[in-house]
């Protein structure tokens, strides 16, 4: 597992969403092989999806999901994505909308496999990610990893 921050302004001081995740992870007993933040430039963004695809099975993202003009975690995913799982965005604005109705729709949440790598973009705020985490992730990650590698 590894954890992608993107923002201009957090460090890992107040990387509330990436330490949730990383907390969460590791009372789950799951391996974190990585953790970064990176601003959001296409560049270095997909530099840090690449880097964690050499020796993770999941990549976890959080930030830059937006539609302002700095908001391009969602291209630079959909350029590695060999294997979309559509399922996984209209899931997680299922459970958004269940939380802060329409503004859901703002949400470009996506997942899928990309080479053996596993990556899923989650909003950048704590609750998106939380609401990733509780209603999607945390209980399908071994069944995901299992796929990947059968």
């Amino acid at each position: 597992m590894a954890i992608i921050t993107i923002s201009d302004t957090r460090t890992l001081d107040n990387d509330h969403s990436g330490n949730y995740l990383i907390s969460e992870l590791e009372k789950a007993g799951h391996l974190l092989v990585g953790r970064t933040i990176v601003k959001d430039e296409k560049d270095q963004i997909k530099a840090a999806f690449q880097g964690f695809m050499q020796e993770a099975q999941i990549v976890i993202s959080s930030g830059g999901t937006g539609i302002t003009g700095r908001d391009v975690t969602i291209p630079v995913m959909e350029s590695l994505i060999e294997k979309p799982m559509p399922g996984f965005g209209e899931l997680f604005r299922m459970l958004s909308y269940q939380q802060v109705k329409g503004a859901a729709m703002l949400s470009r949440a996506v997942g899928g496999l990309a080479g053996k790598t596993l990556l899923f973009a989650l909003p950048g705020s704590l609750n998106a990610v939380q609401t990733g985490w509780e209603g999607l992730l945390r209980d399908e990650l071994a069944h995901l990893a299992f796929e990947v590698v059968r």
